[in-house]
């Protein structure tokens, strides 16, 4: 399909529908991580340390998962469609969650949670559709206005997940995430429109290698190294960012309505920044944006580290959401200008991987850098990272810096 077909299609349409439909999702995802601790902590009599290992496992065995099965359904997107892909996607995740309601202890808990990750893709999946339908020249556009969506439900979720289990007790949140991603598998299945082809690769062609379809493969490899970069530097600050609000608070004061807010506040940053990033990407380069992005977020991560007040740290975290905005929707819409339609699924679904990892590593090393070291040296080695991953974007695809990356 050239882009003449694409302007002519349901792209528009599919794109705001998807936004509602992945926004929706992401409060579904995002809801229930206040307080799967706390469920922990009432499936059994833990002590403090067993607590803190079982949801370390809880949390990391649906990302795990995830970066495992991803290339695999992304490859059978590729060859059945993406519609189908958001209804798999959305209902497994529907019926995961209404099973972890039901947990009646850990193990349970952390095979339901698996099972979750085997169904996971919906966002992806929901980018790679409008990544495929979407005219080239709109790509930065579109996927900046769709990764919207999902951010905003990302960060709206924790506060509607808190109001539930206060009203109706945790278990019965899973209940209600249940329907929620039920409501988005419908919508998915009524409303979203696709015309997929499925691509018929010659007899000789049959186990084509996914790189060999690529013109730079490299490029593709350096993106996806980009993306668990990306979201490994992110992901590590997420387990300490409360404590260290706590510690800039000195122990008292409102430490979780402040930790909330400051949790909140890249997300809305994203929101506002990252339409208009993709836009100008269109426009003057995509490679421009994810370059100036990386310099950003290297100089907004480290001063987060020596910061001294509560305020001070807020406004840093309000510009990480600007960093992000340039990172994440860009390396997406540089996969898709430099990806052939009949493996932008595949791709899309391997970048969730690589995300995933990221998640899981993140957590992790978050967690043990603080622990050996101190909360700072978690900005720092967040900020080191990126500048890792900016001189190697910038040595080695030098057509980043132009327009026409």
């Amino acid at each position: 399909m050239d882009d003449a077909q694409r302007e002519k299609g349901p792209w528009r349409r599919n794109l705001y529908i998807l936004w509602g439909c992945t926004f929706v999702a992401g409060i579904a995802f995002s809801e229930i991580m206040p307080f799967m601790s706390l469920y922990v902590s009432q499936l059994g009599h833990f002590n403090k340390e067993q607590v803190s290992f079982y949801s370390g496992l809880v949390y990391a065995a649906t990302f795990l998962v995830t970066a495992i099965v991803s290339p695999i359904w992304g490859n059978l997107a590729d060859k059945k469609g993406r519609k189908i892909m958001l209804i798999r996607a959305s209902l497994g995740t529907a019926v995961a969650m209404f099973l972890m309601g039901l947990a009646t202890n850990v193990w349970s808990l952390i095979a339901f949670r698996a099972l979750q990750g085997l169904f996971a893709g919906f966002i992806s999946n929901a980018q790679a559709l409008v990544a495929s339908q979407t005219p080239r020249k709109y790509a930065g556009r579109a996927l900046g206005t769709l990764v919207t969506g999902s951010t905003s439900g990302m960060l709206m979720g924790p506060i509607v997940g808190g109001f539930l289990a206060q009203v109706f007790s945790i278990r019965n949140t899973f209940f209600i995430t249940a329907v929620l991603l039920l409501i988005t598998c419908i919508l998915s299945a009524v409303l979203v429109q696709e015309y997929f082809v499925p691509v018929e690769h010659p007899k000789g062609e049959k186990h084509q290698s996914l790189l060999s379809q690529f013109d730079n493969p490299k490029l593709i490899i350096i993106l996806l190294c980009s993306t668990l970069i990306v979201q490994l530097g992110n992901a590590s600050i997420s387990p300490i960012i409360s404590l260290y609000v706590r510690e800039l608070m000195h122990y008292r004061g409102p430490i979780t309505v402040v930790a909330g807010i400051i949790a909140a506040l890249p997300g809305i940053s994203n929101i506002l920044m990252a339409p208009r990033l993709g836009r100008y990407g269109d426009h003057h380069g995509s490679g421009k944006v994810l370059i100036a992005g990386y310099l950003f977020a290297v100089l907004v991560y480290i001063p987060q580290g020596f910061v001294t007040s509560v305020v001070a740290l807020g406004a840093l975290r309000f510009l990480v959401g600007v960093s992000d905005g340039a990172l994440f929707p860009t390396i997406q819409t540089l996969l898709t200008k430099n990806s052939p339609v009949s493996a932008t699924s595949a791709i899309f679904s391997w970048n969730q991987s690589f995300q995933a990892l990221g998640n899981m590593f993140g957590a992790f090393l978050g967690g043990a850098l603080a622990g050996i070291f101190d909360y700072n040296v978690v900005f720092i080695s967040t900020a080191a990272m990126l500048l890792l991953n900016f001189v190697i974007l910038w040595f080695t695809e030098p057509s980043l810096r132009g327009k026409k990356a």
